[in-house]
């Protein structure tokens, strides 16, 4: 099992243990966050720099496993 770090706060581990509704909520939650770190570095006033590319492989994380939710629920219909 993965460990849990600075690096790689949530793991796709932890995300297929999660319901879809709580899939989409994180998403909206992690897409809110990337916008407003946009906006930080477009003010020049992003500190931590790292967050962004951070953030983006965790957003492609939970679409991975949701896909992956929705073709098994496709697979077993």
């Amino acid at each position: 099992m993965a460990k849990k770090n600075a690096k790689n706060p949530t793991t796709a581990e932890d995300f297929r243990a999660k319901s879809s509704d709580e899939l989409g909520d994180q998403l909206a939650k992690l897409k809110k966050e990337q916008f407003n770190l946009r906006f930080q570095k477009a003010n020049g006033q992003l500190e931590n720099t790292g967050r962004v590319r951070s953030l983006r492989k965790e957003i492609a994380r939970l679409e991975t496993v949701m896909t992956e939710k929705r073709a098994s629920a496709s697979a077993k219909a």
